[in-house]
């Protein structure tokens, strides 16, 4: 029986994802088409933020994989033109993932001092910070794989930092080593080299479930349905 994690996603060929996801990515969509014109939508961007960095603390980048609504547009919308081409190692890198969030943080942090006594100057300015990175993001997705922004997303390399190792893909030796679960992570990780010590460390994995979906051995796991055997 699948658990409640698996159930969350479906392999990234399959036609259809959760309807909770679309409605995830359509939310994302709403809030960039008029979010000017209505501000307040604007704070919803800082309330995923704040969810994906807490996420990070019980299941590293879990949120990153199933609730976060840019990744659930990427995962959805996107993937119809997004590419699957390995994703540069500079994007993964720990300096250039840093560098950026301090950039967008200070960008952000300026822009709200310019006006920091109107709140409608704030939901102008989280709004406008989704577009931004929304807009560098799409160039990346096509060029790469859909999930590219997601290597040095701020929002995911805080979480993989605080709960990186939290909730790992456990691999069992059933693992064949065919590489097809590899074809299927949107983060494009190195999945079975890891049979032997039984647990995807990556800290970036954000436990989207797909790899574990198209896995024909059944050797992909989370902690919680492999304690249920």
């Amino acid at each position: 029986m699948k658990s409640f994690v698996q159930s969350l996603a479906l392999p990234l060929d399959t036609p259809s994802k959760p309807l909770y996801r679309w409605l995830l990515a359509l939310f994302m969509l709403s809030v960039i088409a008029v979010g000017w014109k209505y501000p307040l939508l604007g704070f919803a961007v800082p309330v995923a933020m704040l969810t994906g960095m807490a996420g990070g603390i019980f299941r590293g980048r879990y949120v990153c994989g199933n609730f976060c609504p840019r990744g659930s547009f990427y995962d959805t919308v996107f993937s119809f033109v997004g590419g699957n081409k390995p994703i540069p190692a500079l994007l993964q890198s720990s300096g250039f993932r840093w560098g950026a969030m301090a950039g967008l943080m200070s960008f952000m942090v300026w822009r709200i001092a310019q006006n920091a006594g109107d709140w409608q100057h704030w939901g102008t300015v989280f709004w406008s910070m989704c577009l931004i990175t929304t807009a560098a993001g799409i160039p990346l997705g096509i060029a790469y794989r859909s999930r590219s922004w997601c290597s040095f997303c701020p929002v995911g390399t805080v979480a993989a930092a605080i709960g990186g190792d939290k909730f790992q893909l456990a691999i069992s030796h059933d693992c064949r080593q065919c590489g097809i679960c590899e074809k299927q992570c949107p983060m494009g990780l190195s999945i079975s080299e890891h049979r032997d010590a039984g647990v995807l460390p990556h800290k970036d994995c954000i436990k989207c479930s797909s790899c574990v979906d198209a896995c024909r051995s059944e050797a992909l796991s989370w902690p919680e349905s492999k304690a249920m055997e």
